[in-house]
């Protein structure tokens, strides 16, 4: 197209229009044009070939990937730090963690040092595993060569900590970063803030979060999407639905997932009025229920025993283009079963199994008792 309006692309044409089709998970389109390029006599780079491997890699591609890394080797370009970084995450993405450190091992002998984003990759992949003394060694090698930690690698740092909760320490990776001059980002109070609801410590996560209202970074809709969370967990209905007003009040674009935690909040705690209240507000602000929303709403109904208004839900998802997915079928056909509709429950089963869908553990249990209490098959 761009040689049909006169223009004739170059190298720096193709790897941006390669990296956009990576990007997007187009790979088909990135190698078609690479081929093309090749065979109109332009020369591939280092650039261009680090956007591929890139891509074949996050598609998890191996051997995609290593055709690649030949063709490099037979064109004599060498791999760079952008290249082993791209090799090493793909690794760590895989858990292959041995693996990770084998290829920067490699990279050493090539005479290419680790820089902080190669630190970072494996801080983050050791974390993952449970290894946090490990990765707080890596932080400390680091420091040994002169690389002082990025906001990435603090990140991935109190992650680690956050997931074996041990919050105390993350608090303390978190104080650090700061005091090294490396301030916190809305991802890494999102961290903490995770940290703290995970381990039912949602005081302290609200401390956080007035502390960014008052100086740091602007909540965005991560942060109260997790606060909310957590105070639903708890029960705390009444401090979610004010984190909800605050949350609409802040102008921010709204999604699904935060109407949905409350939805399921007020739905668990058997409110099912306000949280059908919520549902409804949904198109008001431009937003779609999906069939996750869908389920919670079906559920609600059947543990307040309305069976009957679980249907008419459960029937009303095409109205908004949507069909009943397996999880949907099971829970209105569970709802049927515990409020002894057993005759809708059986009639929905087949339907589910028409559809190509399968009974879970629950519905199939309830099935079977239902058999067995009337002692002959109620499909005959």
């Amino acid at each position: 197209m761009m040689e049909e309006r006169g223009f004739k692309p170059n190298i720096v044409a193709y790897s941006t229009v390669i990296d956009c089709f990576c990007k997007k998970g187009l790979l088909s389109e990135a190698l078609d044009l690479f081929s093309k390029m090749k065979v109109k006599g332009i020369r591939p780079n280092i650039v261009i070939y680090n956007c591929l491997i890139h891509g074949v890699c996050n598609l998890g591609q191996q051997k995609e990937a290593t055709r690649l890394l030949n063709e490099m080797a037979g064109n004599n370009i060498s791999l760079d730090i952008v290249t082993y970084n791209i090799l090493i995450d793909a690794h760590c993405k895989k858990r292959m963690i041995s693996e990770a450190v084998d290829t920067v091992d490699a990279m050493r002998k090539q005479g290419i040092e680790p820089n902080v984003v190669t630190y970072s990759i494996l801080v983050d992949a050791h974390c993952k595993e449970g290894m946090v003394s490990k990765a707080e060694d890596i932080v400390d090698t680091m420091r040994k060569k002169g690389i002082e930690p990025d906001v990435v690698t603090y990140n991935a740092l109190i992650n680690g900590h956050c997931l074996q909760n041990k919050m105390d320490e993350a608090r303390r990776v978190f104080q650090l970063m700061s005091k090294k001059g490396c301030a916190p980002a809305i991802r890494s109070y999102n961290i903490m803030i995770n940290g703290y609801c995970k381990a039912k410590r949602v005081d302290e996560a609200m401390e956080l979060f007035h502390e960014i209202s008052q100086k740091g970074p602007t909540p965005d809709i991560v942060t109260y999407s997790i606060l909310m969370q957590g105070m639903c967990e708890l029960g705390r209905l009444s401090s979610a639905l004010k984190l909800f007003r605050a949350m609409l009040k802040s102008r921010l674009e709204l999604d699904i997932v935060s109407y949905t935690i409350l939805i399921d909040g007020f739905c668990t705690a058997g409110r099912i009025e306000v949280a059908k209240e919520l549902f409804l507000q949904l198109s008001v602000n431009g937003l779609k229920p999906d069939v996750y929303t869908y389920g919670i709403m079906i559920n609600g109904f059947c543990k307040k025993g309305l069976p009957d208004e679980a249907y008419q839900w459960f029937r009303s998802m095409g109205n908004n283009d949507f069909l009943p997915d397996s999880c949907c079928y099971n829970v209105m056909i569970q709802g049927f079963f515990r409020n002894s509709y057993t005759s809708e429950a059986t009639q929905l089963l087949v339907e589910m199994v028409s559809m190509g869908f399968s009974a879970d553990l629950c519905t199939a249990t309830l099935f079977v008792d239902l058999i067995l209490q009337s002692n002959k098959s109620i499909l005959i």
